[in-house]
């Protein structure tokens, strides 16, 4: 099963046409960007992490019920140097790069020194980022590639540390109805002092038009969230937004500075200095949009491990969010290479779908030990532990969800439908599933030997639901003799409409982005 995980995934940058089974929708014209690790060997040398292999990025244009495929290795820094060595000579999270044995004791004593202050990979594999007009390849380091949407090609290489005081940003900004794109990253003793930036990039300004200026030139620091402690900053994977709210959740997941810096000389890697102290509360942080401050009230739930935030809304004085949830952080131990190859489920623990909810108003003069959630259809609690401190409880809706996706018009507004992949026996997916928020339903598409992508909802131009859309995804087909191919689902069913076979290989891949035609 591993196998498929583990082999070097094929380029093919020429656009080829795939052949449709069934009928696309008319409406449906647009390209979903797909994006990766693709790469996981070089010459004699292999990841020791999935998530760290060389991104491949897929793209599936549709227009006019046909589908083009092509796809192409990002041609990142990290990319050029490793092939050019024809070894791993760029260290990422999870695998540390050292010299050829062969290479002498300066050249040794360089890359030491490269690794103490450590100059991140450009490898952006995770996802995509709307930033202005431009598309950007993202992992969560400092450096993000600009790519051509159409033919995947390499351009530019960006460094937010030009533009903002961030050493780590995530790759799941939000997007308001203007185009204004909003990011949270993480600023590492910076003058001192370690602080979470909340950062809005305007959609693209006039002023710019026709000049090779990256978006980012006009970012704004919105919110500054100081680190609960300067040389253990929290890991964070996204955040919520509602139409006057942002959260964000500190949680007891860090990441260790010192140990870091002195990972290369110990002869272990940065995915080590990640620690997850379950003795620690969690802190839910609620930015006011308008002020940009945090709210006075302060909350906190147990300790928890989120990467996926679903979607934030608000409702009668309280702000809901919806996030997936685990225990504990040996998701990411998981994907070791050495772990994908032994299938061994009983330590695999599945993620909660977690709805929590935040009352605003104030807790003066409630009594302490009193729940200040009002709202009828939710069992979540906050309960008022002292003066101005509220202690949160989520309610459970389901188990076993992962890489959630929305229909991104209620994004921020009160939602029903979630799609995903089901992960209830192994964080290696062999489904698609559709949420049911108020009747708790789960509906579900699998083909046997398949391997669907994170399913991303395309909504109908004026629709007349929230699930009026389609929901795409790549899969991966080991039936012998058949080829991967897009799949096309009816948002209300999750029932087939359309199939795409593409003539060449897809691989696991982590996000996906849909841009519709004519942006």
């Amino acid at each position: 099963m591993a196998t498929y995980l583990s082999k070097n995934a094929e380029e093919s940058p020429e656009p080829c046409k795939a052949e449709v089974k069934g009928s696309i929708p008319s409406w449906l014209q647009g390209t979903l960007l797909r994006n990766g690790p693709g790469i996981f060997s070089v010459g004699d040398t292999s990841y020791d992490h999935w998530f760290d292999g060389m991104a491949i990025m897929n793209s599936f244009a549709i227009k006019d019920g046909e589908v083009i495929h092509r796809s192409r290795y990002l041609r990142s820094d990290t990319y050029e140097s490793n092939m050019a060595a024809n070894r791993i000579v760029v260290s990422e999270m999870g695998t540390m790069a050292y010299p050829d044995p062969s290479k002498n004791f300066i050249f040794k004593a360089i890359t030491f020194l490269n690794h103490t202050v450590p100059d991140f990979t450009d490898n952006g594999a995770s996802n995509f980022i709307k930033y202005g007009e431009d598309y950007y390849a993202t992992s969560e380091t400092n450096y993000i590639r600009k790519i051509d949407p159409v033919t995947l090609e390499t351009q530019d290489k960006v460094d937010y540390l030009k533009y903002l005081p961030v050493n780590l940003a995530t790759s799941h900004p939000h997007y308001d109805k203007e185009g204004n794109a909003y990011n949270f990253g993480t600023s590492i003793a910076e003058k001192g002092k370690t602080k979470y930036l909340l950062f809005k990039v305007p959609a693209d300004p006039k002023k710019d038009k026709g000049k090779n200026v990256p978006a980012l030139k006009n970012a704004e620091v919105i919110c500054t969230v100081p680190c609960r402690s300067m040389l253990t900053p929290s890991y964070y994977h996204s955040f919520g937004m509602t139409d006057n709210y942002f959260i964000f959740i500190e949680q007891p997941l860090k990441l260790d500075i010192l140990r870091m810096a002195t990972a290369y000389m110990r002869g272990v890697n940065w995915a080590s200095c990640l620690k997850f102290c379950p003795e620690e509360n969690t802190v839910i942080h609620l930015i006011d949009r308008k002020t940009g401050k945090e709210v006075e009230t302060k909350y906190y739930t147990g300790a928890t491990v989120i990467y996926h935030h679903v979607n934030a809304f608000e409702d009668d004085g309280h702000v809901i969010f919806d996030v997936i949830a685990y225990s504990d952080n040996s998701l990411y131990d998981m994907f070791y290479m050495s772990k994908l190859k032994e299938i061994n489920n009983d330590l695999y623990v599945k993620p909660s779908y977690k709805r929590f909810v935040l009352p605003i108003q104030s807790d003066k003069g409630v009594a302490v030990g009193e729940d200040l959630v009002k709202l009828k259809y939710t069992t979540a609690s906050a309960v008022k532990e002292k003066e101005g401190k509220l202690m949160c409880q989520a309610e459970v809706l389901w188990q076993g969800l992962e890489l959630p996706r929305i229909n991104y018009d209620v994004n921020g507004r009160r939602h029903r439908f979630v799609y995903g992949n089901s992960v209830e026996e192994s964080a290696l997916t062999k489904e698609i599933a559709k949420f049911d928020t108020e009747t708790k339903e789960m509906v579900y598409w699998s083909e046997d030997n398949c391997m669907p992508s994170e399913p991303v909802f395309v909504p109908r131009p004026n629709g007349e639901s929230e699930d009026d859309g389609v929901v795409l995804a790549s899969v991966i087909n080991a039936n012998p003799g058949q080829s991967s191919f897009i799949l096309i689902l009816d948002g209300r069913t999750l029932k087939e409409v359309a199939r795409a076979y593409v003539n060449a290989g897809l691989n696991k891949d982590m996000h996906g982005f849909f841009i519709p035609h004519g942006n």
